[in-house]
C-alpha cells in the first residue's frame, strides 16, 4: 500500500509530467488560459492516461513478451492511445459540446501527447505490474491537471494585471511555468 501511495503521489508532484519530465508542454501552454477549459483537459487526459496504461501494461505482458515482439512497443502503444482519443472526443462531442468546442484543436492533439507515451514507457522501463501502472497513470494524469488548472488559474488573473507588452502572452506563460517547475523541483525532497 505504501508504494502505490508513493508512486500515485510521487507522479502528481515529484515526477510530474508537465512541471519535472517537461512532457506534454503543448497542451500546457495552450489549453491553460481558462481555468474550466483547463480542468476538461485535465480529465480527458487523465481518462487516456489511466486507460493507456492498463491497456498497455496487457498488450506488453501477454502479447509482446510471449511472442518477442518488444519492437513493436512504440505502435501499439501509439494505436492504443489514439484509440482512446477518438474515444474521449467522441464522448465529449455528445455530453459536453461546449467543452468539446473550447478544447478545439488540443482534443485531437492528445494522440500525439508525448506524457502519454512517456507514461506506458515509464511504466515499462520501472517494471511496474498492472496495479502500480494504474496508479501512476491515475496519478500522472492528477499531476497533468493539476499542472493546467495552477497554470490556467495565474493566466487568468494576469489577464487583469498591468504589465509591459513585452510579457503578455507567450512570454509571461513561458516565465510562469519556469517558476512552477522550480516549486514542483522543492518537492523531491518531500519524498
Amino acid at each position: 500500500m505504501e508504494e502505490l501511495l508513493t508512486i500515485f503521489f510521487g507522479a502528481i508532484f515529484v515526477n510530474n509530467f508537465v512541471l519535472i519530465r517537461f512532457l506534454g508542454i503543448c497542451p500546457f501552454l495552450g489549453v491553460s488560459k481558462k481555468v474550466e477549459t483547463s480542468i476538461g483537459m485535465g480529465l480527458a487526459v487523465t481518462f487516456v492516461m489511466t486507460i493507456a496504461s492498463i491497456i498497455t501494461w496487457l498488450i506488453h505482458d501477454i502479447i509482446l513478451i510471449p511472442f518477442d515482439a518488444q519492437y513493436l512497443q512504440y505502435v501499439a502503444y501509439i494505436l492504443v492511445i489514439a484509440s482512446l482519443v477518438q474515444f474521449i472526443e467522441m464522448l465529449l462531442e455528445k455530453v459536453s459540446p461546449q467543452l468539446y468546442k473550447a478544447l478545439g484543436i488540443f482534443l485531437p492533439l492528445i494522440t500525439t501527447n508525448c506524457a502519454i507515451l512517456g507514461l506506458a514507457l515509464i511504466n515499462v522501463q520501472d517494471g511496474y505490474g498492472l496495479l502500480e501502472s494504474t496508479v501512476h497513470g491515475i496519478g500522472a494524469g492528477l499531476g497533468f491537471t493539476v499542472a493546467l488548472v495552477l497554470m490556467a488559474g495565474i493566466r487568468e488573473q494576469l489577464e487583469l494585471a498591468k504589465m509591459p507588452e513585452l510579457f503578455k502572452g507567450a512570454s509571461i506563460a513561458f516565465i510562469i511555468a519556469g517558476i512552477l517547475s522550480i516549486a514542483f523541483m522543492g518537492f523531491d525532497g518531500v519524498m
